[in-house]
């Protein structure tokens, strides 16, 4: 099934390596249809300059429970319906970690070309450092690096394809890794009683223990021409649930909403929560998967960690049985999360398409 996966469709140039040349324009490989660019939203993201997405205080969930005021579990359940997106604080990882681990990728980043060459990936797991996704041959690409790790199921766990440099950064990584796991399935206790489900409905549904975790690691380095690229495409995260370490330098995050794209003010210490195509599915389309982008800059590099909490990938997703009724038919067909994932590596960053094309034909 993944033959046709094994590397990519020409030679893979890397971004950081194109911007640190000093060149004055950008390659035209990157440079993004008129109608994508983010120079042509800038009279939109005006009228909203003080609009950000939810921010919510976690304080009173922890492992053991889930004590949050009714107040705030409805400002949640209004975010996963109306915004996709939500901020989180005070939500029991260490600004020490949060920190730590963004600097440490940081510094990975900068490291000599031929060392982080060492662990160049491909597109038969993605895993590694890259600079692509999608294996269309001549396709537009976005201005970015990447870096991409499991962390579950064990079985896919790697130590040796993780990065060796620098110092301690492999110890750094797991900690985080296991806080993000935690923090996934705190949110995922919120969502369920949310949606009037039991609180380990959706946990359940994900393959209880086991589920996936992965992260991907983006950094965008500076751009000489900002307003025609992006640092990655309009998309929605096909998994469960994405929890993001913004840089906190500077923005680049944009979320769709109402037609418009807004920016996100990160604020300090604060995740950015959002929900993937799998929980959209799962919840008949009552919590919504919202398309987002990210923009770049000439004067700032930028670090992001996307912590990506998934579904076992081999068991089908289909709405929860409890949310379908005869008003609201069963929206999506079932699915594993690999042959979903399957469908999105092959085509590669595509809006909302994805998970639209998969609703049930009644459904259309």
């Amino acid at each position: 099934m993944m033959s046709n996966l094994q590397d990519w469709p020409e030679p893979i140039i890397r971004v950081q390596s194109l911007s640190e040349s000093g060149l004055p324009m950008i390659p035209d490989r990157y440079v993004k249809p008129l109608s994508d660019r983010p120079s042509s939203n800038r009279p939109e993201n005006g009228e909203n300059g003080d609009a950000n997405i939810p921010i919510i205080d976690l304080t009173g969930l922890t492992d053991d429970k889930t004590e949050l005021s009714r107040s705030t579990m409805d400002r949640i359940s209004s975010a996963c319906r109306d915004w996709g997106f939500f901020q989180v604080v005070n939500h029991g990882v260490s600004p020490g970690l949060m920190d730590q681990a963004r600097e440490t990728w940081r510094s990975f980043f900068h490291l000599p070309m031929e060392i982080k060459q060492a662990y160049a990936n491909s597109p038969k797991t993605y895993e590694g450092y890259g600079s692509r996704l999608g294996i269309e041959k001549g396709a537009i690409l976005d201005w970015s690096d990447y870096y991409y790790l499991h962390y579950l199921p064990l079985t896919l766990k790697d130590y040796n394809k993780w990065p060796g440099s620098p110092d301690y950064c492999r110890e750094v990584i797991d900690e985080y890794g296991k806080e993000l796991v935690k923090l996934g399935g705190r949110i995922m206790k919120v969502l369920s009683i949310n949606l009037g489900l039991n609180e380990s409905h959706l946990q359940n549904a994900f393959g209880g223990e086991n589920i996936g975790a992965c992260l991907r690691v983006n950094f965008y380095p500076k751009c000489p021409q900002p307003d025609l690229t992006l640092g990655l495409s309009s998309h929605s995260d096909p998994g469960g649930l994405t929890i993001l370490l913004p840089d906190h330098e500077a923005p680049g995050l944009q979320v769709r909403k109402n037609g418009r794209w807004i920016t996100v003010k990160p604020a300090r210490h604060a995740f950015i929560v959002n929900i993937g195509d799998q929980i959209q599915v799962l919840s008949n389309a009552n919590y919504k998967s919202v398309e987002h982008r990210v923009i770049v800059n000439s004067g700032m590099q930028r670090v992001s960690l996307a912590f990506f909490y998934n579904p076992k990938s081999d068991i089908p997703i289909k709405p929860v049985q409890e949310l379908v009724s005869a008003d609201k038919p069963a929206l999506y067909p079932p699915m594993t999360f690999d042959e979903y994932r399957l469908f999105i590596r092959l085509n590669g960053p595509k809006g909302k398409s994805q998970v639209e094309s998969l609703k049930s034909p009644r459904c259309h």
